[in-house]
């Protein structure tokens, strides 16, 4: 099996959750002192991958840390590390022959994107941060040239991991961690337009069910990471583009819908269109991760609920919570990816929705799943067990934001 049956004791009606912030701490400690100890910035090992598994990931992870405001003695700390990180991270950019430009998570622009994070949010203003700050988020929006043709990928042009999705994914990130709008409306407009354009010719072209579909090498995914679902929540963060066009919010409702439709009766979503509405693989063969599954598309239910206020996406939240709970101990490491900390996640989210008790009971549970000797004896051991989307990088902003409950938010996806 995938997953570890879990044995953990559900949350009991009426009880009181306590989160022990103390414990919390010492464990995000402990996991960055193993960075630093283990992932040396210079070493060309660690400096490729992006976001995803590189050391701007491991940037992210630290300033994030940082900013939560529960680490008043270390944060400088961990902001000065942050530092190091990303500087090294954007020198191998620049001297890199094979970057991926304009993939947020895997390229270039993801890794200015957290350049700008650091120099415009942590830096003093007296040592050339905002100049600093001004050219990455400048380098930024330089890519929305290159995301502009429709395909302008051949593999794939508008999924969230390498295509014009992920890009749009950082637009939003900008906005809300530093405030500042990287592209005029009208370009944002016209990205957001493309994507529903592109999505409708190849639905069309391959009489899909779902009035917007698309590809990444040739298979039609509907997960967060590589899919539909990833796209759709992307487009639902620009509301005044949606308000804007209503065929175009027509058109990604219905999408959404199409997404509630798959959702099987024990919650999950299969990775892609082929799978949908048949069973194809054994129930202990499920994928159930972020990438593809119930704990990637729940923050599109969640977007949707936000959005329109129907009840039957926070319905379909709720299933999708429900198997990752039974299902979500997975036993390919802490990561948030694939791993017990990024399904941890779906809980943070659930209690944000919801406020009720029993799902933050549920996020520390996972959490201190974690630590016992059953996970730490025989889950896998990641390519990059150090990394943001694969190891204990994405670990310590979960557990971080096991601390601020009210405000958390798998990296890069916040949906509030």
């Amino acid at each position: 099996m995938r997953f570890f049956v879990n044995h953990l004791p559900d949350y009991k009606d009426g009880s009181e959750v306590e989160i022990p912030v103390t414990d919390l701490q010492e464990r995000i400690r402990n996991i960055v002192d193993a960075i630093v100890q283990n992932v040396q910035p210079r070493n060309p090992r660690n400096r490729d991958g992006g976001l995803y598994v590189g050391s701007a990931g491991i940037a992210y992870a630290l300033w994030y840390i940082s900013m939560t405001g529960g680490f008043p003695k270390d944060a400088m700390r961990f902001l000065s590390l942050s530092k190091k990180y990303i500087d090294v991270a954007v020198e191998f950019e620049k001297g890199s022959a094979k970057s991926m430009g304009p993939s947020f998570l895997c390229g270039t622009c993801g890794v200015h994107a957290v350049g700008a994070l650091y120099y415009q949010t942590s830096a003093s203003q007296s040592d050339g941060s905002n100049q600093a700050a001004a050219q990455f988020l400048q380098s930024y929006a330089n890519f929305a040239a290159v995301c502009a043709p429709e395909n302008f990928l051949q593999c794939g042009s508008d999924e969230l991991l390498v295509g014009r999705a992920g890009y749009l994914c950082g637009v939003q990130l900008l906005a809300q961690k530093v405030g500042k709008q990287v592209l005029s409306p009208e370009v944002v407009h016209s990205l957001c337009a493309t994507v529903v354009q592109s999505g409708r010719k190849y639905s069309r072209r391959h009489n899909s069910p779902c009035p917007l579909m698309y590809a990444y090498y040739e298979t039609e995914y509907l997960g967060a990471a590589h899919g539909l679902s990833g796209i759709l929540q992307v487009l639902l963060g620009f509301p005044e583009y949606i308000k804007s066009d209503p065929s175009a919010e027509k058109d990604i409702r219905d999408s959404v819908e199409f997404l509630v439709t798959c959702l099987e009766n024990k919650g999950n979503i299969p990775p892609a269109l082929d799978e949908c509405g048949r069973q194809v693989r054994p129930a202990e063969q499920e994928l159930l991760h972020w990438c593809h599954g119930a704990p990637g598309v729940v923050y599109l239910f969640a977007k949707a609920y936000l959005t329109w206020k129907e009840e039957a996406y926070l319905n379909a939240c709720k299933k999708c919570s429900e198997i990752t709970w039974t299902k979500g101990l997975l036993k390919k490491g802490p990561g948030i990816c694939h791993g017990v900390a990024g399904n941890g996640y779906v809980f943070l989210l659930m209690y944000r929705l919801t406020g009720e008790k029993k799902y933050l009971h549920q996020a520390l549970q996972f959490a201190s799943f974690m630590e016992e000797k059953k996970f730490c004896k025989e889950a896998s051991t990641p390519d990059t067990p150090y990394s943001l989307f694969e190891g204990y990088a994405g670990t310590i902003c979960f557990l971080a934001d096991l601390m601020q409950p009210d405000k958390a938010e798998f990296p890069f996806f916040n949906v509030f």
